[in-house]
């Protein structure tokens, strides 16, 4: 089969950088607010509906089991959508991913409990937790090429973040509809049968995402590829020519970025009410407070970047990190609402300053006819290794005791292990700090 000519792929006339931004970030949040409903629902609500045979803590380790599970898939998702993202294009995988998310989470809506139907409650939610997980496997490298391969010329960073800020926006999202559900019809009802509504609504929400992802163009930089001929048959083997040495450090450098995040967003939401008493919609008020700060400084420090450079950034934000999860368990374990704000505040502030440019950091890897397969490789085993398992890790910490030391020693090494990882890559990789304009097609960019 022939590859389609450029001209076929950009659709007609050339979106504007500012939509494709705009675009990239739309679908972003509503992937990720469909991943993060599920997190959400996972540390308060899964353990009673699917595993109510188990002891508290049991259901809770089992419930963020299947948590992880969608990020096992990930990678999966990762490496098909990159391959016919480098073969055939960036828009149509980012339409697929779009769709898969959206129908997975609908039918998680739907799903009867194990009253119901027994094991094959868990067995279902399982499944379609997998293909959630496929589906943002896809989108998160993926969407991050898009914005930022359409990027005016000192804009890079800029509008790679554009897809970063969906995350929070995800989240912020999935806590409101969630917090207003719950709300609504009380805990009782909402525990029952309420927590179906929010995943219900995912059909609507990726409908409108659809109408704006379709409006968007075909990669420039792919669009070259085409005209270069440059499309090769395995890209995913073509971009480890990169080397072993840069690809395991640029996947240290970010994966406490992932952990932190998902102890921040995820777990604090089950240890807060079941272990300290925290109310539940005072913990969600005040991690969707959290994850607006760090929608808002995104473009900040993205900014930032473009102007001075990314290096002293991220290995500057790395460092904040490992300090505030040194911080972060004494002040929420004291119980009182006001520290337990600051220290969720803290990580909204902190997370965004290696998070907005680690996708950047990560793309400008790899030459562009291999830059979808490879970023993906990176980005969904640093997941994996990092969010996955983060909120499982952790519950195994507290044990029966319930004490945060363990999660506390657990988050703080991983964020030293990253600080060392970017340490080492920024040394390791020549060049400036940060990257400039598109290179051709198969010359490996800079840090």
């Amino acid at each position: 089969m022939s590859n389609p000519s450029p001209e076929e792929h950009a659709g007609g006339a050339a979106t504007a950088p500012g939509r494709t931004a705009v675009a990239t970030l739309a679908g972003t949040t509503l992937e990720w607010y469909d991943f993060f409903l599920y997190g959400t629902a996972a540390a308060l609500i899964f353990d009673k509906q699917f595993f109510p045979s188990l002891s508290p803590t049991a259901g809770t380790l089992a419930a963020f089991s299947t948590l992880a599970v969608g990020f096992v898939a990930r990678p999966l998702g990762g490496l098909v959508f990159g391959h016919f993202g480098d073969r055939i294009g960036r828009k149509a995988t980012l339409v697929v991913s779009l769709v898969m998310m959206g129908v997975g989470s609908t039918l998680i809506g739907a799903i009867p409990n194990y009253d119901s139907i027994g094991f094959w409650a868990p067995v279902l939610l399982v499944l379609l937790r997998i293909v959630q997980g496929i589906g943002l496997g896809g989108e998160g490298a993926g969407a991050t090429l898009m914005s930022m391969e359409h990027a005016p010329k000192g804009k890079r960073n800029l509008y790679a973040g554009f897809p970063q800020m969906g995350t929070p926006a995800g989240l912020v999202l999935a806590n409101i509809i969630f917090l207003v559900t719950n709300s609504l019809m009380g805990d009782n009802a909402f525990t029952a049968w309420g927590w179906r509504i929010p995943f219900l609504l995912s059909f609507v929400l990726v409908a409108v995402g659809l109408v704006i992802r379709l409006r968007v163009t075909e990669s420039p930089s792919f669009n070259r590829v085409l005209e270069q001929d440059d499309v090769v048959r395995f890209p995913l083997a073509e971009s480890f020519k990169v080397g072993f040495p840069r690809l395991g450090l640029t996947l240290l450098a970010v994966v406490a970025n992932s952990a932190v995040a998902y102890v921040f967003m995820v777990f604090t939401l089950s240890y807060g009410t079941k272990n300290l008493g925290y109310d539940r919609q005072f913990l969600i008020l005040s991690v969707t407070a959290a994850a607006v700060l760090w929608f808002a400084t995104i473009p900040v420090w993205t900014k930032i970047a473009d102007r001075y450079g990314r290096r002293a950034m991220f290995v500057g934000g790395s460092a904040a990190i490992l300090a505030w999860c040194a911080l972060f368990f004494p002040l929420f374990d004291t119980g009182n609402g006001v520290l337990a704000v600051v220290a969720l505040a803290g990580m909204g502030l902190i997370i965004p300053v290696t998070h907005c440019v680690q996708g950047a950091i990560i793309a400008d890897t790899f030459p562009a006819h291999v830059r979808y397969s490879g970023s993906s490789l990176i980005l969904q085993t640093g997941a994996i290794l990092g969010g996955g398992l983060a909120p499982m890790i952790s519950t195994a910490l507290l044990g029966d005791g319930g004490s945060s030391t363990g999660v506390t020693w657990y988050l703080v090494t991983m964020c030293a292990i990253s600080l060392g990882g970017a340490v080492a890559l920024f040394r390791t990789v020549p060049g400036g700090p940060a990257a400039g304009n598109e290179p051709p097609a198969r010359t490996l960019t800079q840090v």
